[in-house]
């Protein structure tokens, strides 16, 4: 632990770093790569929209049933010609679920899962969800999620710049493609914890994503008064001092999460679970990759574009190359800190004999004034 700890000193003080911005294209690649499949998994597969979105009836049984999970979806697909999703809860009882049907039809159906169950139907507990309050939640849930996106706009355009606004909106848009895209494929329902779980990755994402925007921003100031490092360089420097907070918040929060998913899910069969925790899951490990790897490269890719951050680049790259024809060290890379001491200053030289007599010097005297 003693070495981890050493390794974050040293991304933070710049003496090591990996050349992340320099590596973008390799990150953008993989980006697009998964967002394609998480599309085509929505295109193809769709999403297991839940009673909530699309109208249904939700049954449930009486406590202590024998019959099993299997046999009870048979029935209830028999009974309403639907597909049914059926949940066995701590007590005993069934939770039957059926969504896409009429309510009209719920007193049916209820009538045969009593038959088939052999229970009286007085004791089977029918909660009906009209179609039309599903699209009304899936429509404000939208709406919600619309005006988050604007408002962290707004915010990082204030706080920040648009640059550092329009990355984090793609950074932000790259997480949800992925985590819906991961519910396409793996098949698991949406709910409204789902919408809870997004919104709130969402927010984490965003605060990964203002930590390395909040120092880059600091590291910047006057950068157009140097040549020494250009702004790419800069950003680098901000992700590698940066880096082992991210993975630290990311690990501490992915492994609670992941208790809810695998062990409440999917060893102890708790389903409903499964709502919010996948998408918490997928969407901070998406959060923390999109912060490192997409959002500041992307912003570093913006900023180069302007013509003092060009003509800053050819200076430093000039310099850089005087620097190596005469045999001298150059800043450059990930490795370099950013400060705020004057390009030509030299750092002042202590000889050994000055040093020794500036450590040695008032040694010996009396205190007081000097006779």
């Amino acid at each position: 632990m003693s070495k981890i700890g050493s390794l974050g000193a040293r991304l933070h003080r710049g003496e090591v770093g990996y050349d992340f911005v320099k590596n973008r294209k390799i990150w953008y690649g993989i980006s697009i790569l998964i967002t394609i499949t998480a599309i085509l998994g929505l295109a193809v597969r769709g999403l297991n929209m839940g009673i909530e979105f699309q109208g249904g009836a939700v049954f449930t049984t009486p406590k202590h049933m024998t019959t099993s999970v299997s046999q009870a979806e048979t029935y209830a697909q028999e009974a309403s010609g639907h597909d049914a999703i059926v949940q066995k809860l701590g007590d005993g009882s069934l939770r039957i679920q059926i969504a896409g049907i009429d309510t009209g039809k719920s007193d049916e159906i209820k009538d045969t899962l009593s038959k088939d169950l052999k229970v009286n139907p007085e004791q089977i507990n029918a909660d009906l969800v009209g179609p039309s309050w599903g699209k009304q939640i899936a429509n404000k849930a939208w709406e919600g999620l619309a005006i988050f996106m604007v408002l962290v706009v707004i915010y990082l355009a204030i706080a920040f710049e648009w640059r550092m606004a329009l990355a984090a909106l793609v950074a932000l848009i790259h997480d949800i493609t992925i985590t819906t895209g991961i519910y396409a494929l793996v098949g698991f329902e949406v709910t409204p914890g789902t919408v809870i779980g997004l919104l709130t990755i969402l927010g984490y994402s965003l605060y990964d994503t203002v930590v390395v925007f909040d120092s880059l921003k600091e590291q910047t100031k006057d950068i157009t008064k140097q040549t020494r490092w250009t702004y790419s360089d800069i950003a680098n420097q901000s992700i590698n001092g940066t880096l082992m907070r991210s993975i630290n918040t990311t690990v501490v929060a992915l492994l609670p999460v992941a208790g809810l998913l695998f062990i409440g899910g999917g060893v102890l069969g708790a389903g409903m679970l499964n709502d919010i925790s996948l998408s918490l899951f997928v969407g901070l490990a998406a959060g923390a990759y999109s912060s490192i790897f997409i959002a500041t490269p992307l912003v570093a890719d913006l900023k180069e574009r302007e013509p003092q951050m060009k003509a800053l680049r050819k200076r430093v790259l000039a310099k850089r190359a005087q620097a190596g024809a005469q045999g001298e060290p150059a800043a450059q890379g990930a490795g370099a800190s950013f400060g705020e001491e004057p390009e030509d200053a030299a750092p002042a030289v202590v000889g050994p004999r000055e040093q020794g007599a500036s450590r040695s010097r008032g040694r010996g005297r009396p205190s007081g004034k000097r006779r």
